[in-house]
């Protein structure tokens, strides 16, 4: 009896170690629901993932325009970045993304919000791709976070490094990815579709997913060819586990590639979600000791990441922000009345 209770447990056991799902990125929930700035200065944002950059922009703003400082993973502020030899005024201005909602009367995914996507490919026949990316590197350790009044403020009691997590662009305890899907809107474009994730080592993991050669949504599946089921069959081996960092996996973007010989010109795209399929790293078990709680390793190691990680996002923000208030009273209306039209 007792040699059963302890084979049950390890079944068990195992089987909590295998086959986790979980949603990198969900579309859906990036839609504009606060807004940032008053009157003409007014923009909306997403709440849950804000980043405030302006305590890395110095002291010569005023604190009107500190206040402005603000940029989230709302659609709308995803960008579009063409490969050098395809890039000019045109291409460039014309790529973009946009918020775009399916039809309520739609067999699937009806009245959802989904990401847009535009890029104008060049004509000429040469292989080309487009990058597209969020407005900023994904935050891997940031605290939660909301929007009050003016400011950005820690949630009290949130759990620490799990701002980006639950379907905005972080899955934390990511082993062997086993499948990752994504369901896209293809319009019989020719062109290939891959995913850009980085792991807590910042290596990147660029994954084809397959060619967008049909007509509507369809969920394209990547299977790694080199996962193993039979856990007898795998090369076993241990891992230091504290203060090793968490692993994890983080998106970087989505790129699509054109190849020379086809078609050039504009090309559309939408994208709802993704999901991963992987082993679990590590088991979710109560350790004996507090290791963290003594020691405060990790929690520094990822301090130092969160502020290494906001001084790249705010230093480019900061940048961009200075470069629109450079910007002609002309440019700034057209962009808004496009805006306006495409919403």
């Amino acid at each position: 009896m007792k040699r059963i209770f302890i084979l049950l447990v390890i079944a068990l056991v195992a089987a909590s170690a295998f086959a986790a799902e979980n949603t990198l990125i969900d579309f859906t929930l990036l839609t504009g629901d606060v807004t940032v700035g008053d009157g003409d200065t007014a923009q909306p944002e997403n709440n849950r993932t804000l980043v405030d950059f302006a305590e890395v922009a110095g002291a010569s703003f005023t604190e009107e325009e500190r206040n402005l400082m603000k940029s989230s993973l709302f659609i709308e502020n995803w960008e579009v970045d063409l490969n050098s030899s395809a890039q000019s005024a045109f291409t460039q201005a014309n790529s973009v993304v946009r918020l775009a909602t399916v039809r309520d009367t739609a067999d699937q995914f009806a009245g959802d919000p989904v990401l847009g996507a535009r890029v104008s490919f060049p004509t000429e026949p040469w292989n080309s791709y487009a990058f597209i990316r969020p407005p900023f590197e994904i935050q891997a350790y940031a605290n939660p976070t909301e929007l009050q009044g003016d400011q950005v403020v820690a949630i009290q009691g949130a759990p620490q490094g799990t701002k980006f997590e639950e379907g905005y662009g972080v899955i934390k305890n990511v082993g062997v990815l086993k499948q990752v899907g994504i369901n896209v809107y293809g319009l019989n474009f020719p062109h290939s579709l891959t995913i850009v994730m980085q792991d807590e080592n910042n290596e990147q993991h660029e994954i084809f997913m397959g060619y967008l050669e049909f007509d509507g949504w369809r969920q394209l599946i990547w299977d790694n060819p080199n996962y193993v089921t039979d856990v007898r069959d795998r090369e076993l081996r241990t891992y230091p586990l504290y203060p090793n960092l968490q692993p994890m996996m983080k998106l970087v973007g989505f790129r699509v590639y054109r190849d020379g010989s086809n078609v050039g010109g504009d090309f559309i795209t939408y994208i709802r979600d993704v999901t991963l399929i992987y082993d679990e790293a590590r088991l979710q078990l109560q350790e004996a000791i507090d290791h963290d709680g003594l020691w405060q390793i990790l929690d520094q190691r990822e301090d130092e990441r969160r502020r290494a990680e906001l001084d790249r996002l705010g230093n480019l923000q900061v940048l961009r922000f200075i470069e629109r208030q450079l910007q002609s009273p002309e440019t700034e209306d057209l962009r808004r009345t496009e805006d306006a039209g495409q919403n």
